[in-house]
């Protein structure tokens, strides 16, 4: 698999939150809602594991968005 460069990933760490918490909140509800309403702590524990779950595929992408770009000296494209 190519390394995304860091100015594609900074595009990705902006589109795929963007995008995709909509996508995860309408799955998270829709798996809690097939489980028939079970108690809060349980419905809690749906939520906080589906949120991990979804985050899992995209470390890479997020991974050094929040430093200088070590390929470009430093400065921002």
């Amino acid at each position: 698999m190519p390394r995304l460069s860091y100015k594609a990933r900074r595009r990705w760490a902006l589109a795929i939150p963007v995008i995709g918490l909509p996508v995860y909140v309408v799955v998270a509800v829709n798996v809690v809602d097939l489980l028939g309403r079970p108690p809060f702590l349980v419905e809690l524990l749906v939520y906080v594991v589906l949120g991990f779950l979804w985050m899992l595929p995209f470390r890479f992408v997020f991974s050094g968005i929040g430093r200088d770009d070590g390929d470009a000296g430093g400065k921002d494209g």
